[in-house]
């Protein structure tokens, strides 16, 4: 499936496609989707928690962010905010949306929800301040007229974006790794899957090789089919802000089934690892690369959020601190942040 995905986007690169050649790539883009999935749970299941979920969502992002540049490259009005949208979408559909699936699934199977809290909250604040240096500070800045940074302040940014998320990975992987493995009802760390043996280290090579294919071809074909999106949504007369919220929603579905299927099986901090990791991915990676773009970009480069987005970017860091705290969550923690995910999704629709 992933070789088929990428035969299928040499094939559609760049050109207009008719509605069956559409459903056609639909159809091979969710292949794609479930075999990512799968690769990454062959090299998890390899390589061990936590860096199981580094991986899926490192390569997810590191994908997204060439995407950017690639589009914001083609120039046009509409590119100036891309990186901030895609960043501000990525973090609302991982913290509110992936975490409340995971919260949601698990304590309705297993009655409660339960996790690291140590680990979980230094994810969650890791979050916050990449979100609120990056996408909260230009709005207020003078040394540039709109919510946008100067020279120093986005060299400030991106190094600060990378810094911290290269503690992060330090911390999670090196120093305190037992912080982000799954824990028991009991608090004991569970540092060995039973359910299978562990697979080989040549199957796991070809794994990820498969996985980076196959989040290549998800990508891909998430931008092929956008243009038929962007008809859609011209049609039903929405704002054109839910384009860039639908092609999230393709591009994070494998860390959203992988979250779920681990929700399932009651291993609820390796679903927050990869929410969590994946909204701090996508703004440490991203943040650091369109600086770097806007070298040769022309332009102006808008980071800032607006009033309504900023509003919601604190109720999800008050509600998340709330949910983490406790390292237990019941069903009302998750229908919580799904009914924060849904606000932005109607404002996204109806602003």
């Amino acid at each position: 499936m992933p070789v088929l995905a990428i035969v299928m986007l040499l094939f559609t690169w760049g050109r207009d496609l008719p509605g069956a050649v559409v459903a056609l790539v639909t159809v091979i883009l969710a292949g794609a989707v479930l075999a990512a999935v799968h690769h990454a749970e062959v090299v998890a299941h390899r390589v061990g928690e936590p860096f199981g979920s580094l991986v899926l969502a490192v390569a997810v992002t590191i994908i997204e962010v060439a995407l950017i540049v690639t589009l914001m490259a083609d120039g046009g009005d509409k590119s100036s905010t891309l990186a901030r949208d895609t960043v501000f979408a990525a973090v609302m559909i991982t913290c509110n949306g992936i975490v409340g699936l995971s919260l949601l699934v698990a304590s309705l199977r297993h009655g409660t929800a339960v996790f690291n809290p140590e680990g979980t909250g230094a994810a969650l604040a890791t979050v916050a301040t990449l979100a609120t240096l990056s996408l909260v500070l230009p709005t207020f800045t003078t040394s540039k007229p709109g919510p946008e940074f100067s020279g120093v302040q986005l060299t400030f940014a991106a190094i600060s974006s990378l810094v911290l998320y290269g503690l992060f990975v330090a911390t999670q992987t090196v120093r305190h790794r037992d912080y982000f493995l799954p824990i028991t009802r009991q608090g004991e760390v569970i540092t060995v899957e039973e359910h299978a043996g562990v697979p080989s280290a040549r199957t796991a090579l070809v794994s990820l090789g498969l996985l980076g294919l196959a989040l290549i071809g998800v990508v891909g074909l998430a931008k092929g089919v956008s243009p038929t999106i962007e008809s859609g949504v011209e049609a039903a007369d929405l704002p054109h802000a839910v384009v860039g919220v639908i092609i999230a929603l393709l591009v994070l579905l494998p860390e959203t089934i992988a979250a779920l299927r681990s929700a399932r099986r009651d291993r609820v901090q390796t679903s927050l690892n990869l929410a969590l990791g994946s909204a701090m991915a996508s703004i440490g990676l991203t943040i650091p690369a369109v600086a770097l773009a806007s070298i040769w970009l022309s332009g102006p480069l808008v980071l800032g959020l607006g009033s309504t987005h900023m509003v919601l970017l604190a109720l999800t860091v008050v509600v998340s601190s709330l949910t983490v705290v406790p390292g237990r969550a019941t069903p009302l923690q998750g229908g919580v942040h799904l009914v924060v995910f849904a606000a932005y999704l109607e404002l996204a629709i109806n602003p």
